[in-house]
């Protein structure tokens, strides 16, 4: 370990001792006489001095040692003079000690103070102590140490508090990034399945229909500006300027037609239907629905092959139903037969977090289904 001298600093470690030191040396050497707590006015010895250098000096090391800073200065008090001056030294080491969780063993010094200054110093010295005095010194003493009590408290809040607000940092940032990696699995994974789909139809058709391959090639012009745009707003957080303006809106049901169109032209044949009306839906809402959408459009494109789709959205009072069917028998097995790729993962957190639910699975008829409800209000 380092020498930890070396690391004292000025104004946490030195700067209160010098003070005391000056204080106490300048007091006991223009007005000792009248610091002296309930005994008859005696000279300081070398002793006494020693004590009142001692004490301060010991404070340096309050931080690290704050029990042995107590008892060192707890000895100070015992002065042959009756100095009440080392008293000084040894209050600020039992605050110390006190507000650091070593609560018993600065209480113990405080009651033998009380103990020597009352009772064991008058019977050695021989002078007494009136009954007033003694009282108010123990009601002195009980409110520095309800006031060393009520600091401890405080600072123990005051950190419990901290450590909360750390955490609640840390949970944000884990949730944050939760969702951009969500978002960024979304647009990539579909808007990259999209293209793949188009650029293998165009090579195909290049030959044979190249009209068929001139309009792959549009597609996939249009989906990669989109997946673009979408990416620069996604990521425009991360850059930490908050003067910088979303370069497009955050995707929801309103651009479910695009969607479908880009999908259509992967050679998918969807088909949507709207059962209800739309009530002014939450932006939470609207990107889970949309997200969902995508993703199982992709999923489709992915592992289905050109298959028809039915996307239904079905609008109630307090939860919004987003239902794709598809009557591919691609996925027969593995995870995306039964509900557990990472895709699907992604759309179940979704879901979730917004107070709902989301199944996914293979119909009995054949197909793929994936369901989800999203309340209107959270309920979490």
């Amino acid at each position: 370990m380092p020498w930890w001298p070396r690391t004292l600093s000025l104004r946490r470690d030195l700067a209160l001792p010098l003070v005391l030191l000056a204080v106490q040396l300048t007091s006991a050497a223009t007005i000792e006489g009248r610091w002296h707590l309930f005994s008859p006015p005696r000279a300081l010895g070398p002793l006494d001095w020693v004590l009142l250098v001692l004490g301060p000096v010991a404070l340096v090391a309050r931080r690290r040692y704050p029990v042995l800073v107590l008892w060192v200065t707890f000895a100070t008090t015992l002065a042959p003079s009756g100095t009440g001056l080392t008293h000084v030294s040894f209050i600020v080491a039992f605050f110390v000690a006190a507000t650091a969780g070593k609560r018993y063993p600065a209480w113990l010094a405080l009651a033998l103070t009380f103990v020597w200054t009352i009772w064991l110093a008058p019977l050695i010295y021989e002078y007494a102590v009136p009954a007033n005095d003694a009282l108010a010194l123990a009601g002195w003493l009980l409110a520095v140490a309800i006031a060393a009590e009520a600091t401890r408290i405080r600072a123990e809040r005051v950190a419990a508090t901290r450590a909360s607000r750390q955490l609640d940092q840390r949970r944000h940032q884990s949730e944050e990034r939760l969702r951009i990696a969500r978002d960024l699995h979304d647009v990539i994974g579909h808007n990259i399945s999209l293209i793949n789909v188009q650029a293998s139809m165009g090579l195909d058709l290049m030959d044979s229909q190249p009209e068929q391959a001139r309009a792959a090639l549009s597609a996939i012009k249009s989906v990669s500006k989109d997946a673009l745009e979408e990416l620069r707003t996604m990521l425009t957080p991360l850059r930490g300027d908050d003067d910088v303006a979303p370069r497009s809106p955050v995707p929801g049901l309103d651009s479910l037609p695009e969607l479908i169109e880009l999908t259509r032209a992967a050679g998918l044949t969807v088909e949507v239907k709207v059962i209800g009306t739309a009530p002014p839906l939450p932006a939470a809402v609207q990107l889970a629905a949309y997200r969902i959408i995508q993703e199982s459009l992709t999923n489709v494109a992915r592992h289905a092959g050109r298959v028809r789709v039915i996307v239904r959205v079905t609008y109630e009072h307090a939860n919004v139903h987003v239902e794709i069917d598809d009557d591919g028998t691609a996925r027969a097995d593995g995870p995306a037969a039964n509900g557990t790729g990472s895709g699907i993962t992604g759309m179940r957190e979704r879901a979730t977090a917004l107070g709902g639910y989301l199944s996914a699975g293979s119909r009995p008829d054949g197909g793929f289904r994936v369901s989800a409800r999203l309340p209107l209000r959270s309920s979490r």
